[in-house]
């Protein structure tokens, strides 16, 4: 069996293909990282004015825009809410394989290139995007859809540069990432315990991009799940271990498409991150150890992000099956945020973390709240 075409498709021949209007728009960091962003300005299904101001969809740890395109025109964010008359802009974060580019450093030859974790994608990365997206629209604050690392590097923004706050209507944050303390799901905890265990090893052996797009992890898992029977067996188990289980939450013919674009690629850096938020009970920096900790932030241990200083309207929701952000963790980010409009649980009692790109049932599920919200925002 072939594979489906979308799994091979890139998010602008994605959007064409469906009777979208696209764009691709490239965007430099203070640090020097070229990103691509992309754009949909108008909805297929939209027959009224565009709404503003601009939303902004962030993809979560190791995906890409792609993911929001993936579940296909029914369940597909990217879609769902461009139909609604916003003017979506879809970013991806570096370190994926939209984002492999810089100005001066190669991601081939240089390790510097990959020596980051999610504090450089919350400082630089997120802050970057706003900006670009506010000067080209001519607008004054844009409303923001996180999910999971797209939520905690939009914590990491607004608290070390506060003044980001001010350019945000709401912030709609999906199965927030914070810290991993109560993280269930068993798989997902190995894997990134092992990347922070072995990331000295891994330096040494010159490993400092994970799981990239075209690595033998995504192309064996592309490979296997493009078999229908394969996609509705095995690789329905992968993902029940990477999250939990949701019978028949994704479509067979998603669960074939998704893995021709995930994962995405990251930096080893950044899961040893994760890894290492397993052993903490708050939301902090990177641990270098002792010796470089007090180098690096004057201090023994990482400090912890100041979540006070996270002011801009805040919508958090959240399912009671996920296994990689869970109830928990939640209930404790919830409590530290200043500025919580509503945190809203999915009434579906298995929704789970993937849910939020491939489910079947996001229309239902998370559409009207997230729609509530943005209209609340918009004009």
């Amino acid at each position: 069996m072939g594979y489906p075409p979308d799994s091979l498709s890139n998010f602008t021949e994605l959007a064409t293909k469906y009777g979208y209007v696209s764009e691709e728009h490239k965007v430099t960091t203070d640090d020097g990282y070229i990103l691509t962003m992309f754009r949909i300005t108008k909805g297929r299904n939209c027959n009224g004015p565009i709404r503003k101001p601009p939303v902004v969809l962030m993809h979560g740890l190791l995906m890409s825009s792609d993911c929001y395109l993936d579940a296909g025109l029914d369940a597909s964010l990217a879609y769902l809410i461009s139909d609604l008359c916003y003017d979506l802009w879809v970013p991806n974060m570096r370190g994926n394989y939209y984002s492999k580019r810089h100005i001066q450093l190669d991601p081939a030859t240089d390790r510097e290139f990959w020596d980051f974790s999610i504090l450089e994608l919350g400082y630089y990365d997120i802050p970057a995007f706003i900006d670009y997206i506010l000067s080209k629209t001519k607008s004054r604050k844009l409303n923001y859809i996180g999910f999971s690392q797209g939520c905690s590097t939009f914590f990491i923004m607004n608290a070390e540069r506060p003044e980001y706050n001010d350019k945000i209507g709401v912030a709609i944050l999906l199965e927030p990432s914070t810290r991993q303390t109560n993280m269930r799901a068993q798989f997902s905890r190995l894997v990134f315990t092992a990347y922070a265990t072995a990331l000295p090893a891994l330096y040494r052996a010159g490993q400092y991009e994970a799981l990239p797009q075209g690595g033998i992890v995504q192309q064996i898992a592309a490979f296997i799940c493009k078999d229908y029977i394969a996609a509705n067996t095995l690789c329905r188990v992968a993902t029940s271990l990477i999250d939990s289980s949701h019978p028949g939450s994704v479509e067979t013919q998603t669960m074939r498409v998704l893995f021709g674009h995930f994962p995405a690629g990251t930096s080893t850096k950044n899961l040893a991150w994760y890894g290492q938020g397993l052993k903490t009970d708050t939301f902090q920096n990177f641990d270098y150890g002792i010796d470089e900790n007090l180098q690096f932030y004057g201090s023994v241990k990482p400090p912890p992000y100041n979540l006070s200083q996270v002011t801009a309207p805040v919508v958090i929701i959240n399912g009671n099956n996920d296994g990689l952000v869970t109830p928990d963790d939640v209930d404790w980010l919830t409590s530290k945020l200043p500025n919580v409009l509503e945190h809203f649980v999915v009434q579906d009692q298995l929704w789970n973390h993937l849910d939020v790109a491939y489910s079947q049932y996001t229309s239902e599920s998370i559409l009207p709240k997230i729609s509530q919200y943005l209209r609340s925002y918009s004009t």
